[in-house]
């Protein structure tokens, strides 16, 4: 990596733009960085690390710490940029970070600008800059990954900080280690280390979680054991500590034997138990039998009696079942009489009906006269058929004849409403077009208008700005008169101060004389009369004082009128647009707006007529559309109402012609035809009814008489006397069932209760003691409660035995499972207590971490010694120990060996000057070992800060040699220091001069 040339704009303590030309400084390959405290040295280092990433050093970016310049004017932004040249290629990085910035457009206050970036590639075929990225991301990943080094790893090798490296001769091996870890990135090897100590908790946690289900079974084991185990101490080993498998294991065993023991002693007790509930049920059985026996003869006793006592009933069923049994043969002539009897009522009702309905001189007449009645108005309905077809005929031709009325008054509606709209065609035509016009016009006036409405409006912007700046104006003209007064009174005051110092800068120059020292005016060591301060002496800090006040008075004067000037530019520019043309004079605010409204009013009305043009065009041609349907449908209701005159006079004939005939066939009668012919039907139908009910009624007479004979002869001969005796002694067949039913259950219970009065069994059984089946219940429920006992028991130790077997063999794979844990969780352990420098065999008590920084470390003392043995003249030798101090952990130990003494000695009891090369050797060394742990990437340009005071002629003669010889192969080497005596050895020099407005640089390429 070279660095080019880099730009610095009110950045740090640069107000203004400042260029170091890295080009011209690295032409000797050794330069000089120098300038008084405070000036900005390190502001140059810290802008070549922001434009590389973003951010300067760690120590020098603190919260609340801006980057802009103080001494910078408001407008001027904050940016860097530098030129470089990295792996190849030439970049150009342009950073600008967060800033505060004035507001645009005139308005005041101000406004946060976010931080940008941008990176550029020259292309040597073109010879142009192409533009790669603006973004942070992007940018930041690039420079990373071409320089192979993080900002912390830049900060070190490229700028050395000698004070950090001397901190780290003397730290500890801790302290060591962090700068290390940061610079070679030996995170992984931590990860490393804490992943081993992740897998060593997780394997321990795994084997006491092991343990802990083994305990948890082992519990639950005695929990079901219930003291099956007897005397033998239940597992107290704790989880993690070994034989607990062992010691639960044998336990198990133990209680599984205690509880098959219990179970064989429980089968026995269920076997007695059987045998007790199996003769108690027996004896129970045999009690309940003898009962039931001796309870089936009393009951038959019993009912034997109760029937002896219902004889008469039985004899009441049979009588009434014999006659029911003669009745049956009068059944069949008994229900034609009934027959009968009810057709006869049905007809005289009808007749009586019938004869109602009649005129009032048939109410006697007999069927042939009604008959008769009946054919004469059939003769006479038959003649009305002819007439009722030309009566039909004539109802036709009048519905004809009043719808051709109604559409013909339809026709003359519609043919009116269309010759009234034709009437009023013209007007309504010449409105639609006069519509047009106005519209179009209106169009042309609202283009018109449009065109003067935006240059009314910026006169009227411009006006108020006019107006606005007029009031600036005066009040910047104010401002400047009072701080060209404030000037001139400052100025004078600090002229008369210095006049005043003048006059008494001989009591100055006294009060700086002492005994025996030459006078620096005279030069005599004599002084015999010094000077007195007389009153209103005014010393040097006055006059600064009074100077600088008049220098910020001047500021501000030269301020407030470059102010006015640009309030007064812009209202010049504000009064030349507020014009319509040069020359006119400047119109008021009020009268602009008000032209502005009116124009803007007009416009809009104009738009809006204008707007309208399109629909008024549509309008016109509806209009013209409907004009020529108007006429079509005018000219077709015409046609239709001629056709229609013709068609009625045709139909009043015919329906004149009709109506003659019918008056005829009426002679002279009312009503129509249709009407007298539906009387006609109407009489024909009663007639006939009445007819028809009157032969009915002597039919059905006739018949019943017959059935009533029958009926008579009938139950004559079924033993009854009349027909009324033989229907009462009639009985339907659910009763007939009942009785009979009735009849066989009462033979069939007799039957069954001598049956069972003659058992043997029974008999004898009457004859014993009574039974006492309570006793035998009770024996039996409690030989059955003692059998349910047992089997609970029985099942409860063969239950345990089967959850022991259980438990145990989830105990004994838990056991098999915990074996791999434990060997997994001791190698494991003895790997992490390796890498963490806790094992017995890490006998250094080294980490992994700091042993690999320990072979960095070794790389950088065998770098630093090359260095280091030139400078001192070939006296020291940086090694690196891995040797422990005390209880502390080896592998990072640093010393320094003496070639005078031959003995090697810590670098904490190098001498100041001593440290300086020590530790620039070291930096140099770091930055060697470093560059290739980045990838090889050659550093081309590298600064190397403070301490150079700290060494005499010789040493200082021979660290300039060694820093000299990092010229090799075209290498840029800068120290930063204030050293006076590095001016005369160093030519090229960049200066840093401290100014009152900020700081700025300087190249020098001559000694002095």
């Amino acid at each position: 990596m070279r660095l080019h040339r880099l730009t610095v704009t009110a950045f740090g303590p640069f107000a203004t733009a400042q260029h170091i030309d890295f080009d011209a400084l690295g032409e000797a390959g050794l330069f000089l960085l120098h300038g008084p405290t405070g000036a900005g040295k390190t502001s140059v280092l810290d802008a070549v690390c922001f434009a590389l990433y973003g951010a300067v050093p760690g120590a020098r970016q603190s919260p609340g710490t801006t980057l802009r310049s103080d001494h910078a004017p408001a407008g001027t932004p904050t940016e860097v940029v530098l030129d470089l040249t990295v792996a190849g290629r030439r970049l150009e990085i342009t950073r600008r970070p967060a800033q505060q910035r004035p507001k645009r457009g005139g308005r005041s206050g101000y406004t946060t600008e976010r931080a940008s970036s941008g990176l550029r590639e020259y292309d040597p075929v073109t010879g142009a800059w192409q533009a790669l990225s603006r973004s942070h991301q992007e940018i930041g990943d690039e420079i990373t990954e071409l320089l192979g080094m993080s900002r912390e790893q830049f900060c070190q090798v490229v700028l050395l900080p000698q004070g950090d490296f001397a901190r780290f001769l003397r730290a500890d091996a801790e302290a060591r280690g962090k700068l290390l870890g940061r610079l070679f990135d030996t995170r992984r090897f931590a990860a490393v280390e804490e992943r081993l100590a992740e897998l060593r908790r997780a394997s321990e946690q795994r084997v006491k979680s092991g343990d802990e289900r083994l305990l948890a079974l082992a519990h639950r084991m005695g929990q079901e054991a219930a003291g099956a185990a007897g005397e033998w101490p239940a597992p107290a080993a704790r989880p993690g500590e070994p034989g607990l498998a062992a010691e639960v294991l044998a336990w198990a065993a133990v209680a599984r034997s205690g509880a098959r023991e219990r179970l064989a002693a429980a089968g026995c007790a269920l076997d007695a138990a059987g045998s007790r509930r199996a003769a108690a049920a027996r004896l129970l059985e045999d009690a309940r039998e003898l009962a039931a026996r001796q309870r089936r003869y009393a009951d038959a006793e019993l009912r034997r009696a109760e029937l002896a006592g219902r004889r008469g009933e039985y004899e009441e069923w049979r009588a009434a079942l014999d006659r029911a049994r003669r009745a049956d043969r009068v059944a069949g002539p008994l229900a034609l009489r009934d027959d009968a009897e009810a057709r006869h009522r049905a007809a005289v009702a009808g007749h009586d009906r019938a004869r109602a309905a009649l005129e009032p001189e048939l109410a006697g007449a007999g069927p042939e006269q009604l008959d008769d009645r009946a054919r004469r108005a059939r003769r006479e309905l038959a003649e009305l058929d002819a007439a009722r077809g030309a009566e039909r005929r004539r109802d036709e031709l009048a519905r004809e004849r009043a719808d051709s009325d109604r559409e013909a008054g339809a026709d003359e509606e519609t043919r009116q409403e269309a010759a009234g709209w034709l009437d009023g065609w013209a007007s309504r035509r010449r409105e639609l077009q006069e519509r047009i016009d106005t519209a179009l016009e209106a169009g042309t006036r609202a283009e018109r208008l449009a065109g003067r409405i935006e240059p009314a409006r910026r006169r009227l912007a411009a006006a108020r700005r006019r107006d606005e700046l007029a009031g600036r104006v005066t009040a910047a003209e104010r401002e400047l008169s009072a701080t060209r007064e404030r000037a001139n009174t400052a100025h004078e005051s600090w002229l008369d101060l210095r006049e005043r110092r003048l006059r008494g800068i001989a009591a100055e120059l006294a009060g700086r004389l002492a005994d025996g020292e030459p006078c620096a005016v005279c030069g005599s060591p004599d002084h015999p009369a010094p000077a007195r301060a007389g009153d209103g002496h005014v010393d040097r800090a006055a006059e600064e004082t009074a100077y600088a006040e008049h220098t910020r008075a001047d500021t501000a004067r030269g301020e407030a009128e470059r102010a006015l000037a640009v309030v007064r530019e812009a209202l010049t520019a504000a009064r030349a647009e507020a014009v319509d043309a040069p020359g006119d004079p400047q119109p008021p605010v009020a009268a602009l707006a008000e032209l502005v409204a009116g124009l803007a009013d007009e416009h809009a009305g104009a738009h809006a007529l204008a707007a309208g043009t399109h629909a008024a065009r549509e309008a016109l041609d509806r209009a013209e559309r409907e004009h020529t349907e108007r006429l079509a449908v005018r000219q077709e209701a015409e046609r239709r109402i001629a056709a229609r005159t013709s068609r009625r006079e045709a139909l009043d004939e015919q329906i004149a012609a009709l109506e003659a005939e019918l008056a005829r066939i009426r002679g002279g009668g009312t009503g129509t035809v249709a009407e007298h012919a539906a009387r006609l039907e109407a009489r024909i139908e009663r007639l006939t009814g009445a007819t028809e009910a009157a032969r009915a009624v002597e039919d059905t007479a006739r018949r019943l008489k017959e059935a009533e004979g029958a009926l008579s002869q009938a139950a004559f001969r079924a033993g009854f006397d009349t027909s009324d005796e033989a229907a009462a002694a009639l009985l339907g067949d659910d009763a007939r069932r009942e009785l009979q039913h009735r009849l066989d259950a009462r033979a069939a219970e007799e039957a069954a209760v001598a049956d069972r009065l003659a058992e043997p069994e029974t008999r004898a059984a009457a004859g014993r003691p009574p039974a006492d089946p309570a006793a035998a219940e009770a024996a039996h429920t409690a030989a059955e409660e003692a059998l349910r006992a047992a089997h609970t028991a029985l099942a409860a130790h063969r239950d345990r035995c089967a959850e022991l077997d259980r438990l145990s063999r989830e105990a004994a794979r838990e056991a098999r499972g915990l074996g791999p844990l434990r060997a997994e969780y001791d190698r494991v352990a003895g790997l992490a207590g390796l890498t963490a420098g806790t094992s017995a065999a890490n006998e250094r008590k080294m980490r992994l971490e700091s042993y690999v920084l320990a072979a960095r470390l070794e790389q950088v003392a065998a770098a630093a010694t090359a260095r280091l043995s030139r400078m001192s003249g070939g006296r020291y030798t940086l090694v690196h120990s891995d040797a422990r101090s005390g209880t502390r952990r080896s592998g990072l130990g640093l010393h320094v060996v003496d070639a005078w003494t031959g003995r090697e000695r810590d670098t904490a009891t190098l001498s100041g000057g001593e440290t300086f090369f020590a530790s620039l050797a070291l930096a140099l060394g770091l930055a060697d070992v470093v560059t290739e742990e980045a990838g090889g990437v050659r550093l081309d340009t590298l600064f190397i800060d403070e301490g150079f005071g700290s060494l005499d002629d010789q040493t200082l003669d021979e660290v300039l040699d060694v820093l000299d010889s990092l010229r090799e192969r075209d290498r840029c080497v800068g120290i930063v220091s204030h050293v006076a005596d590095l001016r005369r050895r160093v030519p090229a020099q960049l200066e840093v001069v401290k100014e009152r407005g900020g700081s700025a640089v300087r190249l020098r390429t001559y000694a002095g």
